[in-house]
């Protein structure tokens, strides 16, 4: 019988999770999968990006909302400096209620749209508002739905292009965990000047191995009841931390509050929050720098015994693998595994289904009950 992070699979079916724990384990499958797709999809990418990132003046918009938000932020600075364009992380959200603030119409502007569904209502009105106030920009869609609204409605032209993911990485289950990822390689791919394909069937080795090595301590560290999450991780990892503290938040429907920062950014207040119902959870960098600076307020953490446990994830971590000596951004996917396997546990322990936690609808899987004000109807 197949067991998925220490449960059968048919248990998983009977609380309502099956779905959730299958799309945690395929994700090294589904990065195969991607980096075959990619190898065919080169031509077209490089046509259309060109040499248009060369171009200092060239603007490069990543965006997306909730944990799509993430993934360009995790990414934007590692493209940032690897070209002279201007890459920003911009959430649809923020676009769409303070365009003034980040489009120019006179500016070379590529709008990177990130989306799982493509159907949220943000996703297709930010790629409208920057087509009506940007003349000429461009629009690449990195989504893995291509029946969803931002496929289907962006212009057949060569200013518009669809980087479809993997069927599979459509998540079923409410919170965004295969999607997440593939869109993050995906982007990392696209916009990286060696185009690496290759290291995504590296870590899709790594996280097989480490699936296996992390399923039965992660099972036991969320087994233990705590009603506060601290994800921490500095550079692109901060991002990570954002979307780790959304699973928890999302797949305990609210009951674990979870928050994300950074280790120099902790003390400066959110430490407050620390108590013995406190679990910290550190994603360790690969810089060395920054290493020395987490290392310090872990230092400070066993110091005060004020949390209920302090662990750390990544390279050397407590819950760790060896990895290539590769950037923070490029690892992300590796380190997420074990917050998407925590959370999945914490919602099973608080006698939740998964796959949808919230079952009054108070929150959706695709959001609803955005009413989009256009910009020139005010």
């Amino acid at each position: 019988m197949t067991t998925l992070f220490q449960r059968t699979a048919l248990s998983w079916g009977d609380i309502g999770g099956i779905h959730t724990a299958e799309e945690i384990a395929h994700q090294p499958a589904l990065w195969r999968e991607l980096a075959a797709h990619l190898v065919a999809e080169q031509g077209r990418i490089a046509a259309f990006l060109a040499d248009r990132l060369r171009d200092p003046q060239q603007r490069v918009i990543l965006t997306g909302a909730g944990s799509s938000a993430y993934v360009g932020e995790i990414i934007a600075d590692q493209i940032n400096a690897a070209w002279p364009c201007q890459v920003r992380a911009i959430s649809t959200t923020s676009l769409l209620t303070h365009p003034a603030l980040y489009l120019e119409a006179g500016a070379p502007t590529l709008l990177v749209s990130l989306a799982r569904s493509g159907n949220s209502p943000e996703s297709t009105a930010a790629m409208q508002l920057v087509r009506d106030l940007v003349p000429g920009a461009r629009f690449l869609n990195i989504t893995c739905n291509a029946d969803g609204a931002l496929a289907q409605q962006s212009a057949p032209d060569d200013a518009s292009l669809n980087l479809m993911m993997p069927a599979a990485s459509c998540d079923r289950g409410f919170a965004m965990t295969s999607s997440f990822t593939c869109m993050l390689l995906a982007a990392l791919n696209v916009f990286d000047p060696g185009f690496h394909v290759d290291r995504l069937k590296t870590l899709a080795d790594v996280a097989e191995q480490a699936m296996v090595d992390w399923s039965a301590p992660v099972a036991r560290l969320a087994a233990q009841p705590v009603t506060r999450v601290v994800y921490l991780g500095s550079g692109p990892l901060e991002a990570l931390a954002k979307e780790a503290a959304l699973k928890v938040l999302e797949l305990s429907a609210g009951s674990v509050l979870a928050m994300a920062n950074t280790p120099l950014g902790f003390r400066h207040g959110p430490k407050a929050a620390v108590n013995q119902q406190t679990l910290v959870v550190m994603f360790r960098s690969a810089d060395p720098l920054s290493r020395r600076y987490e290392d310090d307020l872990l230092a400070e953490l066993q110091r005060d015994q004020v949390a209920n446990a302090c662990v750390t994830v990544g390279a050397g971590g407590d819950i760790g693998i060896d990895t290539p000596s590769w950037p923070d951004a490029w690892l992300a996917p590796v380190w997420l595994l074990m917050a998407q396997q925590y959370a999945l546990h914490q919602s099973a322990l608080l006698n939740l289904r998964p796959d949808n936690p919230f079952t009054g609808g108070i929150v959706n899987r695709v959001v609803q009950g955005v009413t989009i004000y256009r910009h020139d109807e005010l």
